[in-house]
């Protein structure tokens, strides 16, 4: 029996040293693991079976320290607050506060970008947010047709999502259903080529839903030698999702 005052399951979380640990069972697993999940920003305590859960459970909390070692090398969150520089689509862009609705504003002759307007604390930032997504599903629905029309494809629908595990998604069509993708609004916050990287990756899932040779050679074609791309992601992803607050709600 566990704290939960019943077994525990696939799931589950438990606290350890003040940071959240999560039971994953992988039945191809052959040992008890630990893991740092980045993006999360959380640890993943991994067993073979449901039955090695609470064994999976005792070894992440016989390695509190560890954890709290791993977790402390994460990047700190950072607010979107006026004064804060961004990079929207590889653009610096100035985070001001302004006596007016929050809106993006350029200036034409020097290009420069800043995003600015009222509000305070977490309303400022998803105010903030809310203009990042609205650049963010103008410039992946340019991006997506562009690999659409390569592909030879019909365009899909388009949305923006703040999913923690993935950076994009593909339905592919059926008869009821049109195909859709959607992107991590947070992608606006990486290079571009970035970006671009992971719209080709889901406008190829809309003619190969796997990840076989076929799909990977749709992607090359798309956007090239992918590999520093999906590196740069690997490594920089935790301080994307290090902007705060945190909404899961399309746009």
């Amino acid at each position: 029996m566990s704290l939960f005052g019943r077994p525990l399951s696939d799931g589950d979380c438990l606290d350890v040293a003040g940071a959240v640990v999560r039971l994953k069972v992988h039945r191809r697993a052959r040992r008890v693991s630990l893991r740092l999940d980045r993006t999360r920003r959380e640890v993943i305590a991994t067993a073979p079976s449901p039955r090695r859960l609470a064994e999976a459970a005792a070894f992440a909390r016989d390695r509190a320290d560890w954890i709290t070692q791993r977790l402390a090398e994460l990047p700190m969150a950072e607010p979107l607050a006026p004064g804060v520089v961004v990079s929207l689509f590889d653009a610096p862009c100035v985070l001001a506060w302004a006596d007016h609705p929050m809106r993006l504003i350029t200036d034409r002759e020097s290009g420069s970008m800043k995003i600015a307007g009222r509000g305070e604390g977490e309303a400022y930032a998803r105010a903030v947010i809310r203009i990042v997504k609205r650049e963010a599903l103008r410039t992946f629905t340019e991006m997506t047709k562009a690999h659409c029309q390569a592909l030879g494809v019909r365009l899909p629908s388009i949305t923006m999502m703040d999913a923690k595990g993935r950076w994009g998604s593909c339905r592919s069509s059926a008869p009821s259903k049109p195909a859709a993708i959607r992107y991590s609004w947070r992608l606006a916050l990486a290079p571009r080529q970035v970006a671009d990287y992971v719209a080709a990756h889901e406008c190829a899932h809309l003619l190969e839903l796997n990840h076989g040779p076929r799909f990977w050679e749709h992607v090359r074609r798309l956007a090239g030698d992918f590999a520093p791309h999906r590196d740069w992601l690997k490594a920089e992803g935790a301080r994307l999702h290090a902007y705060g607050p945190h909404s899961g709600e399309p746009i």
